[in-house]
């Protein structure tokens, strides 16, 4: 009845697709031996569609001239392959397997989750915090950058971030883990701000949501059981503090990008635009929403967005191209 409401003549269209099975992208491991693993997934007719997406989407120089470079709020992470299958194309990718340098080839995620990774724009020598950090898909992402110079990554639940620890394990090599100073912690992430503020380049804020794909398919405890309803009405409320904690742990002059996977304006722009108000009110901080207008051009061919979100972009499920709900909105914190 909510999605109804909210996406009106569209949710018909994204309800059947939820219930559908998802599509999954293959991000290659840069620790591995990833011009082989490119190769082998380039034979089973998959596309790397964020080097694709980079390369068509570099401005054409008018004839004579050289092309103006982009913003510098327009760069995409770096040194990220992720292979999927096209539109309309539901093949499987085999599971991942162990490579001949003793660490996984690659790793199987929704492909929309490695948006707000890229949209995050990490440069060489980057301090990165990923605040909630578990299952573990997107922190193996920014590593695959190869620009961390540190990063934190935190999971109020210690059994998730045994999960996360479990695939940097199996992904990232232990000198690798040793010299980017990767931290795994399970602090609660409400209280950063006052842990260490101040201090980060890019702030991952990926929250707790009602994982909406998820929750149709799961019964065991799910978000939408009435024992927790409690908890689900609490949402936006933890949602908006982690942000602000994310906000508040940046330097100012850094970025965060706040992420979802859930469908949910509550969920999403409100609550960006809640914590917005809130910095602003009570710590007389300006944080600037960074347009991804450019961004969402640049995938489009992959993924279907939906047109009208206030602020940031959102990922909808779509039976041609199968990813998501994956919302994501980048920040500058100006002050």
């Amino acid at each position: 009845m909510t999605y109804s409401v909210q996406f009106g003549d569209l949710w018909p269209s994204i309800r059947v697709s939820l219930l559908s099975e998802q599509k999954y992208g293959a991000l290659v491991n840069n620790f591995a031996a990833w011009d082989r693993v490119s190769a082998e997934l380039e034979q089973l007719s998959a596309r790397d569609f964020v080097n694709e997406a980079i390369f068509h989407g570099e401005p054409e120089p008018e004839s004579g001239q050289t092309a103006a470079p982009p913003p510098a709020s327009w760069a995409c992470s770096p040194n990220l392959r992720c292979f999927t299958f096209a539109r309309g194309d539901v093949s499987r990718f085999p599971p991942a397997r162990l490579g001949s340098l003793g660490v996984m080839d690659y790793y199987l995620m929704d492909a929309a989750s490695l948006l707000p990774v890229l949209a995050l724009g990490l440069q060489p020598g980057d301090t990165v915090l990923d605040l909630c950090a578990a299952p573990g898909g997107k922190t193996l992402a920014l590593l695959q950058t190869g620009c961390c110079r540190n990063l934190a990554a935190n999971d109020l639940s210690t059994s998730r971030a045994g999960r996360l620890q479990k695939v940097l394990h199996s992904y990232v090599p232990q000198d690798v883990r040793d010299r980017n100073r990767v931290r795994v912690t399970s602090w609660d992430g409400r209280k950063w701000g006052e842990l260490e503020g101040d201090i980060y380049d890019r702030v991952l804020v990926d929250v707790p949501c009602t994982t909406d794909r998820h929750s149709l398919h799961e019964e065991e405890n799910n978000i939408f059981q009435r024992s927790r309803k409690k908890e689900r009405q609490m949402l936006p409320m933890l949602q908006v503090q982690l942000l602000a904690a994310g906000l508040l742990a940046t330097k100012p002059g850094g970025h965060v990008v706040y992420s979802t996977c859930s469908l949910s304006h509550l969920q999403n722009e409100y609550v960006v635009q809640g914590t917005i108000e809130l910095l602003a009110n009570q710590y007389d901080i300006k944080v600037h929403v960074e347009d991804l207008t450019h961004f969402r051009k640049l995938f489009m061919d992959t993924f279907s967005f939906f047109p009208s979100c206030q602020v940031g972009e959102l990922v909808i499920p779509n039976l041609m191209a199968n990813f998501g709900p994956m919302y994501f909105c980048k920040m500058c914190r100006m002050t």
